[in-house]
């Protein structure tokens, strides 16, 4: 137990590394601590202990007193690597760890970590960072493609004519879909800044002649036209008044027999004994709790929630890294 109430120390150790570049400033070769440091703009002493820590944790390597070198393991964390994981490090490690430490007030208020600093008057740290929305646009929806095809060859899409993927940010999700089926159109539906980002992908994938790039806000609207309608982590982020807000948006652009698949994780109506599975999921209903006031549901509040939205269940179809498939129609 003591173990896990320290387990935020390798969390902290890579989010020094990202924010201070020690992968950037390693990029040429082993390099002594007091080039590091200066490249870093960082106290040497303090430095080489986190060097070493880094070492430790195999991201560095000390081959020799004072002088480290970046690790095959360690080279996503440069900012120019192909796949960097800097965004992701300082995402998961910075931005949102932030919210987690006003986890007990969350749950005794209800309220998210954001609203509880804004009354403290205290300016968080994603406030703070003018990169925020970048970094945050960065991590949603650009993992590989290759990472998003177990989840498209869970479902059939030869019967379909034109898929939509709402709120999918990069457009993994789409492109996978895409490459899968050479018939198939696609719709990235996102707000504009995030679109303007994954226009390069699809341009780069010779994709953009067969997938519309729409900017939109899905509370508002969702664009009509495609007989598939796709959300991948989207509806956690609400609480129940505000996804159903954007599934009735759905429902009213949807034809009678389009389908809409909702891919999220489904949590066990009780959960009785320790499920190492089930894990992941009720972290992240935590986490959607602490930075947005939404959460993860179980397949009794997926069922209710379609219905109070115009939608039928018709299954729930398990797909990879302990994600679900809900199909759903239009009644």
């Amino acid at each position: 137990m003591i173990e896990m109430a320290m387990g935020y120390f390798r969390s902290r150790v890579l989010c020094a590394a990202a924010r201070l570049g020690v992968a950037d400033a390693l990029a040429g070769g082993a390099r002594e601590v007091a080039e590091i440091a200066a490249v870093c703009h960082a106290d040497p002493e303090s430095l080489y202990r986190l060097l070493r820590a880094l070492a430790a944790i195999g991201v560095t390597a000390e081959t020799a007193p004072g002088c480290f070198v970046l690790t095959a393991f360690g080279e996503p964390l440069r900012k120019d690597a192909p796949g960097s994981v800097w965004p992701s490090v300082v995402f998961w490690s910075d931005l949102l760890a932030e919210n987690w430490s006003y986890l007990t007030e969350c749950v005794q208020s209800g309220d998210t970590a954001a609203h509880l600093m804004e009354q403290q008057g205290v300016q968080s740290r994603w406030s703070k960072d003018p990169h925020a929305q970048s970094i945050f646009r960065a991590v949603m929806g650009t993992a590989p493609v290759e990472d998003y095809l177990p989840i498209v060859r869970s479902w059939d899409f030869s019967h379909s004519r034109v898929v939509a993927d709402l709120g999918g940010g990069g457009g993994s999700l789409i492109r996978a879909v895409l490459q899968s089926d050479p018939h198939l159109q696609g719709m990235l539906v996102d707000r504009p800044a995030a679109i303007e980002e994954a226009k390069p992908r699809f341009e780069a994938e010779g994709l953009l002649d067969r997938c519309r790039m729409i900017g939109a806000d899905l509370t508002e609207e969702v664009p009509a036209g495609a007989d598939v309608y796709l959300m991948k982590h989207v509806l956690h982020g609400y609480k129940d008044a505000a996804a159903i807000a954007v599934l009735r948006n759905c429902r009213q652009a949807m034809l009678p027999r389009a389908y809409l698949l909702v891919i999220e994780f489904v949590l066990l109506d009780v959960v009785s004994v320790r499920d190492s599975s089930m894990e992941m999921r009720l972290m992240s209903d935590l986490n959607m709790m602490a930075a947005t006031g939404g959460q993860e549901r179980s397949g009794v509040e997926w069922v209710k929630l379609l219905h109070r939205s115009g939608f039928e269940l018709q299954r729930v179809i398990p797909a990879s890294g302990g994600m679900s498939i809900i199909e759903a129609l239009p009644v």
